[in-house]
């Protein structure tokens, strides 16, 4: 044992800042996920969804009840009548996947089926020409591709042939405006920006009660004083942003389920620019780095207050503060490619909201590879930053002429920090 290094045993020993930041996260995780207070906190936004999704259920099927789907038939008189007689026949026996075909309204007889339907001039979500042999279906393509089946079989049974010989359906695609499109991706947008809102202000405030809990039984203090400050913060930050997935994972789960047995579908909502798979990802990776920003910012704020009251005077204007940065970004959505919207993609707080409305106007995936990589570095330097603020506040407090005394215990705490972290953790 040498003079330089007198404990050269206990300081190899030490556990690195990756090692000890995973087994505060660890412990976190585990102690969170199996408390009770855990199990009621995720009980509660359950009521909320359930109540949504009986309601939207319940107003599903009164407006099919009130507004059946019409496919209007365009052809001669005979074929017409052929059509909607086999069609009330099957309907009575196969139920609600044979449309009810009705003649077209002779108001709009000389009108070509595609102005009908692009000008809204009446209510029909099809319309069938052409003769039962060689029908022809007018429509957008969702819309074709949902009743191409039932239209050949009502043609088919009309004509008295076998299910082999079904005529062929031709296809006049309907199609959509350019200003639908892009109005219906802006919606999108402002739902995938509001979910991750909602979901990220609900669950950060998980890390300040952790936190408040641990100073009050000076069990932050044995951890600071026996592993590095940064570690501490960082397994704090991962370990709730773990317990965040889970939450999110049950609420999604419960909401899918009653999102599709209500009857919705998924192309209820306009696909995103980049397509759902990516866009779903991406969702994820924005609400993390959306998480740890925010996480590491309420961190700092609860390493500077002793009581839960000061922890919620302080995390007011952070709040107030989040709102505003929201709105900013949904606003700058209004106005892609402007300076306004590479302020709110720059402004970390604001450019997990920007980026996400991003994804789901524009295909291009580039520009989200340099975001995620901005946000991962403000992370970084907002866990430093808090660790230094948390240092400088709890660990370093008293007179200047007590530092030696300080270092003293803290080197003796450090000696001791596999039996403090087994003590605690």
């Amino acid at each position: 044992m040498s003079a330089d290094n007198p404990h050269p045993i206990m300081q190899s020993s030490r556990l690195s800042t990756l090692q000890a930041a995973y087994v505060i996260a660890r412990r976190d995780f585990l102690a969170i996920l199996f408390s009770r207070a855990f199990l009621f906190f995720l009980l509660g936004p359950l009521f909320p969804i359930i109540v949504g999704g009986l309601a939207g259920g319940i107003g599903s099927k009164v407006q099919q009840g009130t507004a059946s789907t019409e496919i209007a038939v365009a052809m001669n008189s005979a074929d017409t009548a052929a059509m909607i007689v086999t069609s009330k026949t099957l309907r009575e026996e196969l139920g609600g996947y044979i449309p009810a075909m009705v003649p077209l309204a002779e108001d709009l007889s000389d009108v070509s089926p595609k102005d009908i339907l692009q000008e809204q001039r009446a209510g029909y979500a099809a319309i069938v020409s052409g003769t039962r042999a060689e029908p022809v279906i007018t429509a957008p393509q969702s819309q074709i591709d949902r009743w191409r089946g039932p239209v050949g079989l009502v043609s088919a049974t009309s004509l008295e042939t076998s299910p082999s010989q079904f005529p062929e359906i031709g296809a006049d695609v309907v199609a959509t405006s350019g200003a639908d499109v892009k109005r219906s991706r802006v919606q999108t947008a402002q739902a995938a920006q509001m979910l991750l809102f909602l979901l990220t202000m609900l669950l950060g405030g998980m890390v300040l009660s952790n936190l408040v809990e641990e100073k009050g039984n000076k069990i932050i203090e044995v951890l600071a004083a026996a592993i590095p400050m940064d570690a501490v913060f960082l397994g704090k930050l991962f370990a709730m942003l773990g317990v965040s997935f889970v939450g999110i994972a049950v609420w999604g789960l419960t909401g899918t389920l009653i999102f599709f047995g209500a009857g919705y579908e998924t192309a209820t909502f306009a696909a995103p620019a980049v397509g759902w798979p990516v866009f779903f990802g991406l969702g994820i990776v924005y609400f993390a780095m959306g998480y740890l920003i925010l996480g590491s910012l309420f961190l700092a704020i609860g390493s500077m207050a002793a009581t839960v009251r000061e922890v919620q005077t302080l995390s007011m204007p952070v709040t107030m503060l989040q709102l505003l940065v929201f709105f900013f970004a949904s606003y700058a959505m209004s106005a892609p490619g402007t300076k306004m919207e590479l302020a709110a993609a720059i402004v970390p707080f604001s450019s997990p909201f920007a980026m996400i409305a991003r994804a789901a106007q524009s295909a291009e995936l580039w520009p989200h590879l340099l975001a995620l990589a901005w946000q991962a570095v403000c992370v970084a330097i907002l866990i430093k930053a808090g660790a230094t603020l948390f240092r400088r506040r709890v660990m370093k407090s008293g007179p200047q002429g007590a530092k030696s005394s300080k270092r003293r215990s803290k080197l003796s705490l450090r000696r001791k920090d596999k039996s403090q972290i087994a003590t605690h953790y």
